[in-house]
C-alpha cells in the first residue's frame, strides 16, 4: 500500500473507532464510571478523532507532495494515538491510575509530529 493510501486509512480506521469508542462512552459505561473518569475517557475520544482528521490530510498531501518528514509526521502520530488515547482507554475501563503515566509518552510523540509537520512546509 503506498504511504498516501496509508495514512488515509489509519485515519478512516482511528475516525470510525472514535465514533464507536465515543458511543461506548456516552451510553456503555457513563452510568458506570465517575464524572472524571468520563472526562478522561472523551479526551482520549478527542484526541483520536483530531489525528484521524490529521492523518487523513497528510495522506492527501502526501499524494501530492512526496516530502519524507511528512510520512514521519504521520508515523508518530499514528504512535501517539495508540499509546496517548489508548491508554486513556485502558485506565478508564480497568480503574488503575499508573496508565496515566504511559499517556504523557503518547502526547511526546503528538508533539513531535505536529513540529515535523510544520518544518515539512518550512523547509519546502
Amino acid at each position: 500500500m503506498a504511504k498516501a493510501s496509508m495514512f488515509l486509512v489509519w485515519g478512516g480506521v482511528f475516525g470510525f473507532l472514535g465514533i464507536v469508542i465515543g458511543a461506548f462512552g456516552a451510553h456503555g459505561i457513563k452510568s458506570r464510571v465517575t464524572p472524571e473518569l468520563l472526562v478522561i475517557f472523551e479526551t482520549g475520544v478527542k484526541y483520536q478523532m483530531y489525528h484521524a482528521l490529521a492523518l487523513i490530510a497528510i495522506g492527501v498531501l502526501l499524494q501530492r507532495v512526496q516530502i519524507p518528514m511528512l510520512a514521519t509526521s504521520g508515523w508518530l502520530m499514528i504512535v501517539g494515538t495508540l499509546i496517548f488515547s489508548g491508554s486513556l482507554y485502558v485506565l478508564v475501563l480497568t480503574g488503575v491510575r499508573t496508565w496515566g503515566a504511559v499517556t504523557p509518552i503518547g502526547g511526546l510523540c503528538f508533539l513531535g509530529g505536529w513540529f515535523l509537520f510544520i518544518i515539512s512546509f518550512l523547509k519546502k
